[in-house]
């Protein structure tokens, strides 16, 4: 070991003595034997959550919450703080076994291996399926940890999705427009390559945006772009900015939309635009639930 590790390990010690005080005591209630993970990434952590694995921290809980919604975070998992900037020193505290990470925040991976060693995996990449990539992630969580609930979402999901493509093969069989407003004039759009386009696909509906998104989302894409697709659901996906949508509402432009007139438009609870498994299954059932609605109604 080197004298700049020892001083770092050092360091980071003394600092996780002050802060274990905000993690001692609130280890989540599982099997001892179960190893202790960590991770920066939400659409590891959901899936972590919903295998019910022993997460000690993660990211930003509170938003975590309000965004992705579900999986629920357990009691006694630590907040590492902005998962652009996390909390090493509270990292450090929750004396993780295993600490689970994703190319989107590869550039802490050095300073992770100084307390406990870093396994990563890749949900979304250019030109690659994110769903696949979700089924992949959520095995091999599932075997690394011991677990047969990775298997079992893996396959719940997949019912899920053939059930709704049944359902839906019932209904108006119109495009479906995937948005996430920016302002009162501008969105972004989730192409046939994004999760919630994947899972459009896998449902049997269309995307009524003609292209690829990058792998998850083209923005800003201007509001003035929806006359083009008169005939589809417009399908809003929070979380908006603060009085965006009302805002939008009052717009003449907006009014006049076929899409409006015709009472097609669907506002959804918040999903995490970046999440796996877990978040593309909230994705179905609310779609499901607000196209059974308004086909119904």
């Amino acid at each position: 070991m080197t004298a700049r590790r020892e001083h770092t390990l050092s360091r980071r010690q003394f600092l996780a003595t002050a802060a274990a005080g905000a993690v001692a005591g609130f280890a989540p209630a599982q099997a001892a034997t179960s190893p202790r993970v960590a991770t920066l990434d939400w659409a590891i952590l959901e899936t972590l959550f919903a295998i019910n694995a022993n997460v000690v921290a993660g990211t930003e809980l509170l938003q975590f919450r309000d965004v992705a919604v579900t999986p629920q975070v357990p009691p006694g998992v630590a907040d590492l703080g902005l998962r652009g900037t996390p909390n090493f020193e509270v990292l450090y505290a929750t004396k993780p076994d295993l600490i689970f990470n994703s190319n989107f925040y590869a550039w802490a991976d050095d300073r992770m291996r100084l307390i406990a060693p870093v396994e990563s995996y890749a949900v979304y990449k250019p030109g690659s399926s994110p769903y696949q990539l979700s089924e992949q992630m959520t095995l091999g969580l599932g075997d690394r940890l011991g677990l047969a609930a990775g298997l079992a979402l893996v396959d719940t999901m997949r019912a899920k999705l053939e059930t709704y493509r049944d359902r839906f093969s019932k209904g108006d069989r119109r495009p479906i427009l995937l948005i996430n407003l920016g302002d009162a004039r501008h969105f972004r759009v989730f192409g046939s390559d994004s999760m919630f386009g994947e899972v459009l696909t896998r449902t049997g509906l269309t995307n009524a945006w003609p292209d690829l998104t990058s792998y998850s989302a083209t923005a800003p894409v201007g509001i003035e772009r929806l006359a083009a697709m008169p005939e589809a659901w417009i399908v809003l996906i929070p979380p908006h900015p603060a009085d965006a949508f009302a805002e939008l509402q009052q717009s003449a432009f907006w009014k006049a939309l076929p899409s409006v007139q015709a009472g097609r438009v669907l506002l959804l609870g918040s999903i995490n635009p970046y999440g796996a498994l877990s978040a593309a299954g909230r994705f179905a059932d609310l779609l499901a639930g607000g196209l059974s609605h308004a086909w119904n109604g």
